[in-house]
């Protein structure tokens, strides 16, 4: 199925391959900025020159021209004569700011420093089927994968979780959120932090992740109403207990096989009236939407972390594991960003 009546030809292939493979070198690019310093410090100090950057980070001035050039030509910076170097429109809360709900550096990180490595182990995995699970890769990993995802969890927090009819009240009068698969337990704090009165509960399977959401929490200062519990939802809190669970990029994360049981201790955990709040991809369900533009993002994730096990749900397998658990009212979705689902429903 063709998606453009626009004449193919070898020349035009040729050049789409050479267009991905300076989007390669571009991610590169951004990666060596960020961790050389560079983006930051030409938040700080736009209009600097090449040789002042240099100076400024203790870097080596040919190399700091090289790269200034090259992000230029790629309109990550722009410049005026000298040349005297500034950062593009938006790329300081994008690049420089790693607060900011916009921003993508872990995105980045998590693509030059474990989809690389991972994409090294796929042509054996196409033949045995064998595959590196997320849990158990130590805290670099699991900061990588936090940091990936830090835009969506100040979006769930200051957006998602207000909007929901009812919740903000319950929340205030001491109410219960869990989260699933909590991680390294970023959102957890801000939960806490978003909501004073509140008590948040994190359910996480990997060790690593918890013990820095441990630390975290402590660090925080909320362990009185804090708490990152290893093991599945049934065991971690009492039914009819929260007022709302939240799934931040977990859903595709859990094996096929248990997602129904998983989903099933959700909902009983849930309070009459409670919220379930899932943010996720789904995954095209015909070849049509393979070519769709707001399926690109979940298309390439399923490819990226299909050596780490998982596998997207679609949008006919996203509800039908909302039904199956009892979950029977409507179901609110939406698109956000360049492909995350939003979905949310309420528990009669």
């Amino acid at each position: 199925m063709q998606s453009s009546s626009k004449e193919i030809t070898a020349d035009s292939q040729v050049a789409r391959i050479f267009e991905w493979r300076r989007g390669f070198n571009t991610i590169h690019l951004i990666d060596v900025g960020i961790r050389a310093g560079l983006f930051k410090a030409l938040g700080e100090s736009p209009g600097a020159s090449a040789a002042e950057l240099a100076t400024k980070l203790g870097l080596h001035r040919p190399f700091v021209e090289t790269w200034c050039k090259t992000a230029y030509g790629m309109e990550l910076l722009d410049a005026d004569d000298g040349p005297r170097f500034r950062l593009a429109p938006f790329f300081d809360s994008i690049l420089a700011s790693p607060t900011h709900p916009r921003y993508l550096g872990g995105y980045v990180r998590l693509g030059t420093e474990v989809a690389a490595e991972d994409f090294k182990r796929c042509a054996a995995a196409l033949r045995t089927g064998e595959v590196k699970p997320f849990q158990g890769r130590g805290d670099d990993f699991a900061q990588a994968v936090a940091e990936s995802t830090w835009g969506l969890q100040v979006v769930t927090v200051k957006k998602m979780l207000p909007g929901l009819d009812g919740l903000v009240p319950r929340l205030e009068a001491g109410g219960t959120v869990l989260e699933v698969g909590c991680g390294t337990g970023n959102l957890l704090v801000q939960l806490a932090k978003a909501f004073p009165r509140a008590s948040v509960i994190g359910v996480d399977i990997d060790a690593d992740s918890l013990a820095l959401a441990r630390t975290r929490i402590e660090k925080a200062g909320i362990a009185e109403r804090a708490q990152a519990r290893q093991g599945n939802v049934g065991a971690a809190v009492a039914p009819s207990s929260v007022d709302a669970v939240v799934m931040v990029e977990v859903l595709h994360e859990i094996a096929p096989g248990i997602r129904p049981s998983v989903i099933n201790e959700c909902a009983a955990a849930l309070k009459p009236g409670g919220w379930m709040l899932i943010v996720d991809e789904t995954y095209p369900s015909t070849l049509e939407e393979l070519r769709k533009p707001e399926f690109r993002f979940p298309l390439m994730t399923g490819f990226e972390e299909m050596i780490w096990g998982n596998v997207l749900p679609t949008r006919e397998e996203q509800e039908k594991l909302l039904r199956a658990a009892g979950l029977t009212g409507p179901i609110n979705r939406t698109v956000i960003g360049e492909g995350f689902t939003v979905l949310a429903t309420r528990k009669p």
